[in-house]
């Protein structure tokens, strides 16, 4: 926790600061004590800044942030601190906003500790401090249990210069002026926090405790859902951050090469597989070819053997067989030269119907095959003859 302890000078700040560095084990910075520390070691600036509070004025903007830098950079405010009597007026919280944003360590709370005025002069009058352990007493409120020594190491106590009626009369018109418009600066930024600083010292800090604890848990919830919104906002990020380097590593012109030369492997197989296809329809065509002609061939020839066949039945009868086939030859001669006397006459008449008839006339190969028939027919014929003959002889004999 990081903590600026606010109110009037006698409002038991350094008290209830002092309580509070022991509770959480954070150093407790009081600009009142270091300044007493740098005047009591006879620095440059303790000497600038005895003249000032001998004066019973503010110390120097310059002077104080100097000192507190000096203070924050130990190891031992990393885990945090309390502010006492700093800063006292606007420009001072202006400038400790940018020295704590510089380190990194930000305030969490800005605590008011709210007194009358006159309780305010009751306690400046009797205040006492411990010279060795800073530890602070109230000769009124809250006495040493010896005088003069301190309950907690046995130090000696002492009376600041400043607690003087003239001195404290000034410091309070001051902080009327110029400390009250540092407060209302913590209202707006919404850390200020207020409690009342008048009773017994144990109830006070009570009450500032009560006020710290509510602080840490609302800055715990405060700091889960800030983590939350990092992890979500970072996680968003290294989203785009892939798409983006997606889109890079894959540029659209390689994408349409990969692309076309796809397509021209995908066709050439195609192409590949068309010619095949149409070799193989004409080796299928020829094939088929081959085949008709084969039936073909073999069908002439079983006709053939078929027509012998019968021929050698009819050529293996009596010659009663012979008158039907006379008949047929002569008939077949009568309609043929019934047909050429028609033809004659179709062909005077017109020439196209010569044409025509032309067109019909009986192909080579039937020639050639009704030649070997009769051919065949007349060697039968003779055979049986002679078979006729030699019968004839040998009943005679």
């Amino acid at each position: 926790m990081r903590i600026v302890l606010l109110g009037a000078p006698g409002c038991g700040k350094g008290t209830q600061g002092h309580r509070l560095a022991k509770q959480y084990r954070i150093p407790e910075i009081s600009t009142g004590d270091l300044l007493r520390e740098a005047v009591a070691a006879g620095t440059s600036l303790g000497k600038a800044a005895k003249a000032v509070m001998d004066a019973g004025q503010l110390v120097s903007d310059e002077i104080v942030l100097g000192v507190i830098r000096e203070r924050l950079s130990r190891s031992d405010a990393s885990k945090g601190f309390i502010l006492d009597g700093f800063p006292r007026n606007l420009a001072q919280a202006e400038q400790l906003d940018e020295l704590l944003g510089q380190l990194d360590l930000p305030i969490d709370l800005a605590l008011l500790i709210d007194v009358d005025v006159d309780t305010i002069m009751q306690r400046l009058f009797g205040r006492r401090s411990c010279v060795s352990c800073g530890a602070s007493y109230n000769i009124f409120y809250a006495p040493p249990k010896m005088d003069g020594r301190c309950d907690e190491c046995g130090g000696r106590l002492r009376r600041r210069s400043d607690d003087n009626e003239e001195t404290i009369g000034n410091r309070l018109r001051i902080y009327e002026l110029q400390t009250m418009l540092v407060v209302e600066y913590y209202r707006e930024q919404g850390l200020l926090r207020q409690v009342q600083g008048i009773g017994e010292p144990d109830d006070v800090f009570r009450a500032v405790l009560k006020v710290v604890e509510e602080t840490k848990k609302l800055l715990a919830s405060r700091d889960r859902s800030a983590t939350i919104r990092r992890v979500v906002a970072r996680k968003l990020q290294e989203q785009r951050d892939g798409d983006t380097a997606a889109k890079d590593t894959v540029p659209a012109p390689v994408v349409v090469n990969k692309v076309v030369k796809k397509t021209a492997v995908a066709k050439k197989p195609v192409a590949k597989k068309k010619v095949t296809s149409k070799k193989v329809a004409g080796k299928t065509a020829t094939k088929k070819k081959a085949v008709a002609k084969k039936t073909v061939v073999k069908k002439a020839k079983v006709k053939t053997a078929k027509n012998s066949a019968t021929k050698k039945k009819l050529t293996s009868k009596k010659p009663v067989a012979k008158k039907p086939a006379v008949k047929k030859k002569t008939v077949s001669k009568k309609v043929a030269a019934k047909k050429k006397a028609v033809n004659k006459k179709t062909a005077k008449k017109s020439p196209v119907r010569k044409k025509s008839a032309g067109s019909k006339a009986v192909p080579a190969d039937r020639k050639k095959v009704i030649s070997k028939k009769t051919s065949v027919k007349k060697k039968a014929v003779a055979k049986k003859k002679a078979v006729a003959k030699k019968k004839a002889a040998r009943k005679r004999r």
